[in-house]
């Protein structure tokens, strides 16, 4: 099965070998910048570990015409500036980006050099691109629109708990994306009348004391945003989440493997469509002027009933995509 990350890689690799072929440069190597907003977990390597196989794949080897230089920022947004300014020190050709903060602190720290986000839940409402469209400026990349979904996560889970009346979610304080996923949480659960407790985190020292407050304010069921800080935390929080017989809907398939209830999520269908790109037009060649590839499929992955005290009643629920 594919999965999320090879769908990230496959965009982010062709979109690197588009703008590497539209530039008019003797042969050489070229170097390219990884900025991660999480740390480098064993996850999260595996995902730029599948970058580098794709690019291998197109002719790019590392140590013979590719180099990478990689940075994270741990889980702590305010050293993403610095790291971004050290690969534009590096002169890098490309920087590629996991996460809002990370491609915020990217796009601050140049204007001239390609940034290729691979994985935002809303570029515009962000303030990273002009539009889908017509990103503008020196951004393109890949968008899972997690912020048009969160609103179908609170109608599916209230599908599986339909006596559940308070909701919460967990969001990530320090991630831009997130608080725009919140947001709209927040108007699905005013049009469905039901009541919804936000929760922010800027740590998973905090998981704990979210989780309190939830079982405090008596929530029937959870929402996880997504964020590069909460994925990270994705098994502590299926385990808090199982704890505290609270049936979660997440962002992200992984989280579902780790544990949790469910997860629905967007995917890019494919890469073929960012081969023009590779084009003669050379004003299809400006990362400004490619098309950001958008979700257009998405995924529903749900756990047994007795994971969580929760499965779902509806067996279409459990057996596929949304739409």
């Amino acid at each position: 099965m594919t999965t999320r990350r090879t769908f990230i890689s496959t965009l982010a690799s062709g979109l690197l070998a588009a703008l590497f072929a539209a530039e008019a440069q003797p042969a050489g190597t070229r170097r390219i910048g990884l900025l991660e907003t999480s740390s480098p977990s064993p996850a999260r390597v595996r995902l730029w570990e599948t970058l580098r196989l794709r690019l291998r794949e197109l002719g790019y080897l590392e140590g013979q015409n590719i180099a990478f230089e990689s940075r994270f920022g741990e889980g702590k947004t305010d050293r993403l500036p610095g790291l971004a300014a050290e690969l534009v020190a590096l002169k890098v050709d490309v920087i590629v980006t996991s996460g809002t903060p990370a491609s915020l602190a990217a796009k601050q720290a140049t204007r001239t050099i390609p940034i290729v986000m691979a994985q935002l839940a809303d570029p515009v409402g962000a303030g990273l691109v002009a539009s889908l469209g017509r990103p503008g400026g020196n951004v393109t990349g890949l968008t899972t629109q997690d912020a048009d979904l969160s609103g179908k996560r609170l109608e599916m889970l209230l599908e599986v708990v339909p006596k559940v009346s308070r909701f919460a979610v967990l969001i990530d304080e320090t991630n831009p994306g997130s608080m725009l996923i919140a947001r709209g949480t927040q108007v699905a659960a005013q049009a469905l009348d039901v009541q919804l407790q936000s929760l922010g985190v800027r740590g998973p020292g905090e998981l704990d004391r979210a989780f309190s407050a939830m079982k405090e304010a008596r929530a029937g069921a959870l929402i996880v945003d997504s964020s590069s800080l909460l994925f990270t935390s994705r098994t502590r929080l299926a385990d808090l989440a199982l704890k505290n017989r609270l049936p979660t809907m997440f962002a992200q398939r992984e989280y579902a493997e780790a544990g949790g209830l469910m997860a629905y999520s967007g995917f890019p269908r494919s890469v073929p469509a960012n081969r023009h790109l590779c084009g003669q037009d050379p004003q299809r060649r400006q990362p400004g002027r490619s098309p950001r590839r958008a979700a257009d499929k998405v995924r529903l992955r749900d756990q047994p009933q007795d994971r969580q005290g929760a499965g779902p009643d509806d067996p279409t629920v459990a057996a596929g995509a949304g739409g």
